[in-house]
Order: C-alpha cells, then structure tokens, then sequence
C-alpha cells in the first residue's frame, strides 16, 4: 500500500473501500491496530508535538481526511485516491459490523457518545454497545477507562478526545486493553453522528467547503480554520 508523506506524516492512499477492507481485515486477525484520521490541523499540530508526530509515524493506517492533504499529495507528484472522511469511515464501519464485534464508544462532548451509538445501531440493528464513558484523556482517569474496556470485552474501541490527546492515549494504553484489536481516533465524529453538530451538505462536501460550512456553524473556530486553510498550505509549499 502506498503512502505519501506530507510535512513528515505519512498518509495512506486508499479509497474508502480499501480502508474498510484493511479495518475489517485487522479486527478479525486477533493484533492490535490503531487507526489515524489525519487532516489539515492534525498535521500541523504535528509540527509543534514531536509526540504526536512520532505516534503518527507508526500507526497502522492513517486515512486522509482532508482536500488539503489531497492536494498537497498531488503537489508532490504522489497523488491519493480520494478524501476519506473520519465521520464517514466510522459510519461505514460500524455498518459492517457483525454481533461478535462490540464496540465502545470513548470521549465525546456530553453525552454525544450516548446518541452517536444509538444512531449506528439504528443503523445496524446488529451492532452491539459494548460500553459508553466520556472519561478524560488525564493520566488519573485512565486505570478506570481501562477497566472499562477491558471488562466490556469491545473488540473496536472509537476515541474521541480530539488530536494530539486521543492519538497519544491509544498509543500509550492500546497494548492495555486486553479485547480491542482495533483504536480509532475520531475527532467530533460523535457530534455529527449524534446530530448535535450538523454536516455541510453533500455538495459542499464534494466541492472540498465543509470547513467553510463548520465555521459558519461554529464561528469560535475561526483561528483553527486559519491554520487549516491558509497556514497549512504554505507550510507545504515551503517544505521540500
């Protein structure tokens, strides 16, 4: 599988069905695997936390879930197969999988976890809820998350503290979790799958402005889209 590196990240050039195909591929050989849903703002973060950039490095599969991302690939000569969105592999996962695949749903802005679980199973009927907590990524709160998991029996655990602190957590404690074979970072997967935070629609999705969209929505976000928008395409045009 091909991957491109992009400010010293590599990311995966697959379509989504080919990373649905390697999620579900790793789920049923019994290792443990963490999954990154790279973009624009995570890399850049990258560049200032030696930690997360060093965890990035390593993970199993980093989709790219940014237009950004795609076009510094093609500026690279080393073009990726297309954007893949971290809300909409999450979506499409869950879709997949069986009753012997429970999940547990990690972080998320009050009570978002709760809803976005509810709506997948309402999407597959088989889909078990093997636990729901919003916890902390502090290092005090992670001997009760542990347990949780680990009591729970999840074999997809889906993180959603936000980067760098959702990357760092699974890479410090995923070799802890004694069930899971499978981590995903999701980022605010849990807002838009819970309905508390709406998607652009298709089209603007398609034409690459759903970033244009959320700052409409959520207008505090302003200096992250700063970053996303104008400051990582002139880190990549200044990078080798």
């Amino acid at each position: 599988m091909n991957r491109v590196y992009i400010l010293g990240v590599p990311i995966d050039a697959v379509t989504m069905h080919e990373a649905l195909a390697r999620a579900v591929a790793m789920l049923a050989d019994g290792g443990k695997y963490h999954i990154a849903t790279p973009n624009n703002e995570i890399l850049l973060k990258a560049q200032k936390n030696s930690a997360l950039k060093s965890v990035l490095q390593t993970t199993a599969l980093n989709i790219p879930d940014s237009v950004g991302l795609l076009w510094a690939a093609k500026r690279k000569g080393q073009p990726l197969s297309e954007r893949v969105t971290g809300v909409d592999f999450t979506e499409k996962l869950c879709r997949k999988l069986t009753k012997d695949q429970p999940v547990f749903f990690l972080g998320g802005y009050k009570g978002t976890g709760k809803k976005a679980a509810e709506a997948l199973q309402k999407m597959n009927p088989h889909l078990v809820i093997a636990g729901v907590y919003e916890g902390s990524p502090s290092e005090k709160d992670a001997p009760e998350i542990i347990k949780r998991i680990n009591d729970s029996g999840a074999m997809l655990l889906l993180v959603a503290y936000g980067a760098p602190a959702q990357e760092l957590w699974i890479n410090q404690h995923v070799m802890n979790l004694v069930s899971i074979r499978v981590a995903i970072g999701i980022g605010g997967t849990f807002d838009f799958l819970s309905g508390r935070i709406k998607r652009a629609p298709k089209l603007m999705r398609s034409v690459g402005l759903e970033w244009f969209w959320r700052l409409l929505q959520q207008p505090t976000r302003i200096v992250r889209m700063w970053n996303a928008v104008i400051i990582f395409p002139v880190k990549v045009l200044r990078s080798k």
